[in-house]
């Protein structure tokens, strides 16, 4: 009887298939009536790469039937021409779009702009400037035929050696979601897409596709999936990516308790779902799961999905549901409403946006004796390789096919620094000689980027020359990191002899000269500076801050722009300090069986719990090299007058922000709360809410204002399944960072508030 009622279900579609329908945002219905089984599982399934079996990308062009539309491209979704439903090109990012620069039979170039990268930008803490970012690679998506960008990447820092932190945002959930958001609605407000990625808890690249991330329901709710949450809510991304891992024994991408329970019932999430680019798995699962579309798509998919339709095993109504959701997403597209894209941007004006941004990122770790910025007729010394082979971005989806980086020689040179070029030659030297040989090893594809060159030992001569000649010493310490593979501690999150030895040497050499010594660091993510950082007189964290980079940090460095960046993770004394290093791949610590499956390969529990960054190092004092939310300035900020205020849901916090200082610049000022006690445990404060003010002149105020709601106050009991604020009254604390607290102020809830949950994703080992 079951096949009976199926079949006729299949003839009744095909039946309908032949009414005269296409495509508009007011008949999806009946469009989706219209559809062949065949054609549903054709549009749930991404335009195939590799053979029959789907998996990532090779080389930069896009592979498949779609080839000529936008090259090098990540994915489509598959057209059907007789519906009018059009396909659609989503692009890698989120520094910027990523396609291929060159096409066959093809004089233009398609450069796209490369951004700085995501820890730079969210050192910002300026959710106007995200946004001003956002529009930028908005328009580009727009501009070269593209519909989504698969960006903003939001994982949670959870140790400083993940090889994608650098296109993360934080340690904390909430700058990550605020953050995040800027960056959609600054992407989206020009007509194109976001996927924000990648959604759950894809914490290491260590065996990243397999591994199960094994976390309690709190810390998953409170510390990786709060700061998804922020961005849905606020941003509403057309597109959420389910990542490649398992989650307490489930991969993401079939698990209906995240991708619907939670994304769809409780967060009110109406986009599309679709997973990273993964060979073929249980299709049938995914899309029961609420996983929409399959990228990068594979014709053993489509034929899966046909037969488990017919067989029972999957029911057209589930089918219907993911196809209903590309379609509304479809008519949103640039291409489905025929925009006549240029393949032209204002790369130039953008390039503008990614060099002033990049400044406000930066973060001054140390200052003495106002040794910076530097003097116009300074003359400096510009020790490290990096320097003349300036890090733009991380490798891989990350990256972007660009014009041209600014290395610092350049950057100094074109404000106007005069440059020892003895020592430039020399290392402009050494450089072209390290690329021939890296030139001579076969490259492993754009996956893997390009080789970072080995820091070149320089004799003390030499170095004792350059401190006669030159009045200032930079010395540029560089990192590169990206998919695939995770850091290490030694010689990457640490300094390698040579680098030691190198700043130890132009330090003393320097030094005894009475003059001064700064360090650029140019990197994505964490570096150990507490062992050296007590020699050099200056350090700027310039992250990796785009092709501009040069430039960006000449700019700060003379002092043409104030750097106010300020620290968006905890940079820890050693890494053995990081509770997660206990329970990390490449960390001294030992693995573990558990039936028969590998720690950190085949699972890695997340036994720190709510102990992730500043949570941990500020309520149980532990030291750190340079805390969460540090920066400094060249100028001084007094705080006055603040206050806050009972509002409907929650309070409204105001503080007076003042330059006391010579010289114009900005201030973040974050505001974290303490709660009282009693109830569930609490870190000793959090972040709550952060606002930066405008650039403000010697003397000159601005009052900040900051809401917080009672759902933000919240913490997760697993006992109830609910988010639980407790009544009391809170401390209200307004720092410069979290360890430098300038002014409080107290709030009462009256009442208890709480929010009832599903009970899912529970572990499925002890932790």
């Amino acid at each position: 009887m079951r096949q009976t009622i199926l079949s006729a279900i299949l003839v009744s579609s095909a039946l309908v298939a032949n009414a005269q329908v296409s495509l508009k945002p007011d008949n999806i219905d009946d469009v989706v009536r219209a559809m062949t089984l065949e054609e549903k599982a054709t549009l749930v399934v991404g335009t195939s790469r590799q053979g029959s079996t789907g998996g990532m990308q090779g080389g930069n062009g896009m592979v498949g039937a779609h080839a000529d539309l936008v090259p090098g491209a990540a994915g489509t979704t598959q057209p059907v021409a007789r519906l009018g439903i059009t396909p659609s090109i989503l692009t890698d990012g989120p520094a910027g779009v990523r396609i291929s620069p060159t096409r066959q039979n093809d004089t233009q170039t398609y450069y796209c702009t490369g951004f700085p990268v995501g820890t730079a930008l969210a050192c910002t803490w300026n959710q106007e400037l995200v946004e001003q970012v956002g529009r930028a690679i908005g328009n580009e998506v727009l501009e070269y035929g593209c519909d989504v960008i698969l960006a903003p990447g939001m994982n949670i820092h959870r140790s400083p050696l993940c090889g994608r932190n650098f296109e993360y945002y934080s340690e904390d959930p909430f700058v990550t979601g605020k953050i995040a958001a800027a960056y959609v609605r600054g992407v989206q407000s020009q007509g194109v897409g976001t996927s924000v990625k990648h959604f759950a808890v894809n914490s290491q690249e260590t065996n990243r596709t397999e591994v199960n991330e094994v976390v309690s329901q709190r810390a998953l709710r409170e510390i990786y999936l709060k700061g998804f949450e922020i961005a849905v809510r606020e941003g509403r991304p057309w597109t959420v990516m389910s990542s490649y891992n398992r989650v307490n024994g489930v991969y993401t991408q079939q698990s209906r308790d995240l991708l619907t329970t939670i994304l769809r019932d409780e967060w009110g999430f109406d986009g599309v779902v679709m997973t990273d680019w993964t060979g073929q798995r249980n299709t049938a699962e995914q899309i029961k799961a609420g996983n929409d579309l399959m990228e990068p798509g594979a014709q053993a998919q489509t034929q899966e999905v046909i037969a488990k339709v017919k067989s029972g095993e999957l029911s057209m109504s589930d089918l219907d549901i993911c196809v209903k959701r590309i379609l509304q997403y479809l008519v949103k597209t640039p291409r489905y409403r025929g925009y006549k894209y240029s393949n032209r941007p204002d790369l130039k004006a953008h390039a503008e946006v990614t060099r002033q941004s990049a400044t406000e990122g930066m973060v001054l770790l140390k200052n003495s004796s106002a040794t910076l910025p530097i003097k116009s007729t300074a003359k400096v010394s510009v020790f490290g390789v990096t320097a003349y082979d300036f890090i733009a971005g991380g490798t891989g989806s990350g990256d972007v096919n660009k014009a041209y980086t600014i290395d610092l020689m350049t950057g100094l040179s074109n404000a106007g620094v005069a440059v020892n070029k003895k020592l430039a030659d020399v290392y402009l030297k050494y450089k072209e000689y390290q690329q021939s040989l890296t030139d001579a090893i076969p490259r492993r594809g754009w996956f893997w980027g390009k080789a970072l060159l080995p820091e070149m030992a320089l004799s003390r001569q030499i170095i004792d020359g350059q401190a006669q000649e030159s009045d200032v010493a930079i010395i540029t310490i560089g990192r590169q990191a990206g998919e695939g593979s995770d850091r290490k501690e030694a010689d990457d999150f640490n300094l390698t002899d040579t680098e030691q030895q190198l700043i130890s040497d132009v330090c003393a050499a320097f030094h005894s000269q009475n003059k001064q010594v700064v360090v650029i660091l140019n990197m994505g993510n964490v570096l150990e500076t507490a062992s050296w950082k007590g020699k050099p007189d200056a350090i700027l964290l310039a992250w990796q801050p785009g092709q501009e980079g040069g430039n960006s940090v000449a700019d700060v460095l003379t002092g043409k722009a104030n750097p106010s960046g300020k620290l968006s993770m905890t940079w820890p004394v050693s890494l053995i300090d990081v509770p997660s290093s206990h329970n990390f791949p490449n960390v001294r610590a030992a693995q573990r069986q558990f039936g028969g499956k590998t720690e950190f390969t085949d699972y890695t529990r997340h036994v720190e719990g709510l102990n992730v960054g500043y949570r941990y190092f500020n309520t149980y004092g532990k030291e750190v090299s340079y805390p969460f939310g540090y920066g400094l300035s060249y100028t001084s900020f007094a705080y006055s007058r603040p206050s806050v205020k009972a509002a409907k849901d929650g309070f409204v916090a105001t503080i007076t922000v003042t330059n006391t200082g010579k010289v114009a610049g900005k201030e973040a000022v974050e505001l974290y709360v303490a709660a009282p006690k009693g109830g569930l445990d609490k870190p000793a404060r959090e972040l709550k809410s952060f606002a930066k003010t405008r650039e403000l002149r010697p003397g000159e105020s601005q009052t900040l204002t900051m809401n917080v709601t009672a759902y933000d106050l919240a913490s997760y009991n697993e006992q109830t399944q609910r988010w639980e604020t407790a009544a009391g009254t809170y401390s209200v604390q307004f720092g410069a960072n979290v360890e430098d607290i300038r002014a409080t102020a107290t709030y009462r809830q009256s009442k208890a508030m709480t929010v009832k949950c599903h009970d899912v994703m529970r572990p499925d080992m002890q932790l």
